[in-house]
């Protein structure tokens, strides 16, 4: 790795946030270690270069945490330079139907696993006087019928990551948290939505609940996401940081508007 920093970014399966991140961080010189669940799902460019290390990892499991840490470790001398909490998981059902296994499945990976993370690759962070990036969503305070587990994921994350940042600051290590807009990739076609049960109160809406929603109008690319998240991290930006499509008008309209006139 000679002198180049380190970056480990999660989720980073082709085609999404995390593997556009990737891409950047590593054509600005950063050796970057590119993680999915599945390596296979990640693009051939980023299995190619030179600067890229692509590591197994699932976030939903200490073990995969655990042998990723040591692996970077081991490659790093014990130092990480930036780490990018990206890999997420969507749901949309309502609350009253979403299955129990399934809601608990998600917060292991939006809000545990990011935890876990941070606590195993402290150390690495600590030392390399670092820096933690964890990829929230708007959708965190703006309140949407039939995502409500996933959002409560998103604002979860806020809250955690701000508190986080004051936590780690007096060890030298810096914390932003993206409340992300729209972003034109996969996610929202592959996210799970469970069939309604047969005694749901919704199944008169059960053509809208299944609806994918249309955020292409407001979305960025992959790429220009990517890079705007770089430039903040390379400027040393801390805190909250709106970021993506549709946030520069939503932001203030959040901000001004009665709650009523939200939702």
């Amino acid at each position: 790795m000679a002198n180049s920093k380190s970056c480990l970014i999660t989720g980073c399966s082709e085609g999404g946030a995390g593997s556009a991140l990737a891409e950047a961080f590593a054509k600005k010189g950063y050796h970057v270690f590119a993680t999915a669940r599945s390596p296979s799902k990640v693009s051939k460019s980023l299995h190619e270069a030179s600067n890229v290390t692509v590591l197994a990892l699932d976030v939903a499991s200490s073990e995969s945490i655990a042998s990723a840490a040591q692996e970077v470790r081991e490659k790093t001398g014990g130092k990480l330079d930036i780490l990018i909490n990206n890999a997420g998981l969507g749901l949309n059902a309502p609350g009253l139907d979403t299955p129990m296994s399934e809601a608990r499945k998600l917060f292991d990976i939006n809000f545990f696993g990011v935890l876990e993370m941070i606590q195993v690759f402290s150390p690495l962070l600590v030392e390399a006087k670092g820096y933690i990036v964890n990829t929230s969503s708007i959708g965190g305070y703006l309140p949407l019928p039939f995502l409500s587990v996933y959002q409560a994921s998103k604002a979860a994350i806020i809250q955690a990551s701000e508190d986080w940042r004051l936590e780690l600051e007096p060890l030298g290590v810096k914390v932003l948290t993206l409340l992300t807009g729209g972003v034109a990739t996969h996610f929202v076609d592959n996210q799970p939505t469970p069939p309604l049960p047969q005694n749901s109160y919704y199944l008169g809406v059960k053509d809208i609940i299944e609806a994918q929603p249309d955020n292409i109008r407001f979305a960025v690319s992959p790429e220009a996401y990517a890079n705007d998240v770089l430039r903040h991290v390379e400027k040393g930006t801390t805190g909250k940081l709106w970021i993506g499509g549709g946030t520069s008008f939503l932001r203030p309209l959040l901000w001004l508007s009665p709650q009523s006139l939200i939702v």
